[in-house]
């Protein structure tokens, strides 16, 4: 199978106008078979951890699963934790070698989330670690469930939802990090499980 029959017929990547900073989204980046198969190998073959931080003395889980993927100088830390990455696996290699050419980054990393139901989260947080240099491209590919993902101005307060649907490419760059938050916040509706892949060039 060739790579370009994992996409759509025009996978080509609608930048929504933001200030400071830039967005590219290809909602159906893999279509819906491609899309299932990742996810089901992802799922079954990553070493998914429940992480936990101590604040003020008590230990609180991370309201996710997450693993760690890249080469192996990419060393990563936030949240107060470091992270040791685990060799990428064939499926990382080839979504990863998809996902370059969009980008126009090589990218050496890979921080996967696994959300298990609407009840788990991500808290509002900028990707503005060090190890991602000045103005990080960050490719995120979504699996699963649909959520929503949300961005706010640290200034302006103003906010953008976007949908992140089953086999979803959003591609954050420019100066994004150091002007927006995101979040992928709860849902009390019913919701099926969700693989998040965020690819990275760590530096």
């Amino acid at each position: 199978m060739s790579q370009n029959s994992l996409f759509h017929k025009n996978p080509q990547p609608e930048r929504i106008k933001i200030r400071n900073g830039e967005l590219l989204f290809i909602p159906s980046f893999l279509n819906l078979q491609n899309a299932t198969k990742y996810y089901d190998a992802l799922e079954k073959n990553i070493e998914w951890k429940q992480e936990q931080l101590k604040i003020y003395g008590k230990v609180i889980n991370f309201p996710r699963l997450t693993a760690w993927y890249g080469d192996s100088e990419s060393i990563y830390s936030y949240s107060g934790l470091t992270f040791h990455p685990h060799p990428c696996t064939k499926e990382l290699i080839k979504l990863k070698n998809l996902i370059e050419p969009i980008g126009k980054t090589k990218f050496n990393s890979v921080l996967l989330n696994l959300y298990r139901s609407g009840s788990d989260s991500m808290s509002w947080h900028t990707d503005a670690e060090k190890e991602l240099g000045l103005n990080p491209v960050i490719a995120s590919l979504n699996l699963g469930e649909e959520r929503v993902f949300q961005l706010r101005h640290n200034l302006t307060k103003e906010k953008i939802n976007i949908p992140l649907i089953n086999g979803s490419l959003l591609i954050m760059q420019g100066e994004l990090q150091h002007h927006w938050q995101h979040q992928i916040p709860k849902t009390k509706k019913l919701k099926g499980k969700r693989i998040n892949l965020t690819f990275r060039l760590i530096k």
